[in-house]
């Protein structure tokens, strides 16, 4: 499935929820200069290589962790990329071996959960979460295998947060189809856990609008912040 195309209107008369029109949208490269066509990808290859010597040890260690209850130790999902194209992102399992059946059984027993869910497509209590599932969450670390993709060049460090398949029909913009989602993003370090999944489009739409060097500097280092916190989704 990987690299598979996906329906996108890209008619400049084309008009989001949210005001930004097709042509604000491919016009992104104009407005980012340099650092948008080649200083992003050149800081995602620097930044992720030279901590390749911290974070690979990192991963090998808690992935024994995980894989102590006899499942696999990481997770593959299918998510949509830059230009709607489908990628494979990875990360350190965190929930029970059946974890799709056991969503589907929990939200149909619970309406207030179905409900929470719908909106914001997420859960504060998660029952497919396993004990060590929860620590690796609360500190971002069942994320750190992503920046395996990042290399690859399915993701940037900082981007839009990965859209699901099933989500594509509910995302209200268009700013998400011109950028590499990213492992955070203004997203991920302001409302996390809070806003609703539609409010989304607003986040990725201002990122693209202030696109800079300066600003991801600026979202890494406030990432940084979050997850001392251990305010992790």
């Amino acid at each position: 499935m990987a690299n598979q195309p996906v329906d996108f209107v890209d008619s400049s008369e084309k008009i989001d929820r949210r005001g930004l029109t097709t042509r604000d949208v491919l016009g992104l490269r104009l407005r980012g200069g340099v650092y948008f066509a080649v200083g992003k990808r050149l800081l995602d290859l620097v930044l992720v290589i030279a901590a390749a010597p911290f974070w690979v040890p990192i991963v090998a260690i808690l992935a024994a962790f995980v894989a102590r209850d006899g499942g696999k130790a990481l997770y593959k999902q299918y998510r949509v990329g830059k230009g709607g194209r489908i990628f494979t992102m990875w990360k350190l399992r965190s929930m029970v071996a059946n974890a799709d059946q056991t969503l589907e059984t929990y939200l149909d027993q619970n309406a207030d959960a179905r409900a929470e869910w719908d909106k914001t497509q997420k859960l504060r209590d998660d029952p497919r979460v396993t004990l060590f599932g929860r620590i690796l969450r609360k500190t971002s670390l069942d994320e750190l295998p992503q920046l395996w993709n990042v290399l690859k060049g399915d993701m940037s460090l900082v981007g839009p947060r990965p859209m699901m398949l099933e989500q594509r029909a509910i995302y209200p913009g268009l700013a998400y189809y011109r950028l590499r989602p990213g492992i955070t993003g203004n997203w991920q370090i302001t409302d996390r856990n809070k806003s609703t999944f539609v409010a989304r489009a607003e986040f990725d739409r201002e990122y693209a609008s202030k696109l800079s060097l300066g600003g991801d500097l600026g979202i890494l280092a406030k990432t940084v912040g979050v997850v001392l916190k251990g305010t992790g989704c």
